[in-house]
């Protein structure tokens, strides 16, 4: 059965960096799509940032030149590296894998918190 567990997230300061990671296990992470969501108190869930099985990747608006997503195969794991945060970042960060079949998976989360 696939499991998502996020890690890394943590308090920091603006123009700080940070990086969360998500453990997949359950299945081979080669065969899903892996993205980046988040949600701020009081707003909906967005998606950050996407790889593909293929390894294309594509990130919001909003975070672009400050954020990279990546994933290690081998270790069946999935980065994303921030940096430059901003206040706006702050909220709870989730990992979602995306089966070939349209399947999807979610982690707990993990709060990344950016404040002075």
């Amino acid at each position: 059965q696939v499991q998502l567990v996020e890690s890394g997230g943590g308090l920091v300061q603006p123009g700080g960096s940070l990086r969360v990671s998500c453990v997949f296990s359950g299945s081979s992470s080669s065969f899903y799509d892996m993205n980046w969501y988040r949600q701020a108190p009081g707003k909906e869930r967005e998606l950050v940032a996407g790889i593909s099985t293929v390894g294309s990747v594509n990130y919001a608006d909003a975070v672009k030149g400050r954020f990279t997503i990546s994933r290690d195969r081998a270790k069946n794991t999935l980065y994303l590296q921030m940096n430059s945060l901003k206040p706006e970042d702050t909220a709870v960060y989730y990992c979602n894998a995306v089966s070939r079949g349209g399947d999807g998976y979610w982690g707990q989360g993990t709060q990344v918190t950016v404040s002075s």
